[in-house]
């Protein structure tokens, strides 16, 4: 009876593992494949880099301001 009853654990462990192994080998080729659809269907957007805009530079009194709270914030 005992013998029976590993056999059926041993079995019912097998297929979980394998139908867990099935399912994410599943999701990884229909992630793939989405998102290579995506690509095709949307096309790529070229962003300009953060730093290229002289209109963002900080003038010395804000950064004298933010340095000075920092300051303040790290004192606690």
């Amino acid at each position: 009876m005992d013998n029976n009853l590993l056999g059926d654990s041993i079995t019912l462990t097998i297929f979980g593992m394998g139908f867990v192994f099935l399912f994410l080998a599943l999701m990884v080729v229909v992630t793939n494949l989405m998102s290579l659809i995506v690509d095709k269907i949307q096309p790529t957007i070229n962003v300009p880099p953060l730093n290229s805009d002289p209109s963002n530079e900080i003038d010395d009194k804000t950064r004298a301001i933010i340095e000075a709270a920092i300051k303040m914030h790290t004192q606690r």
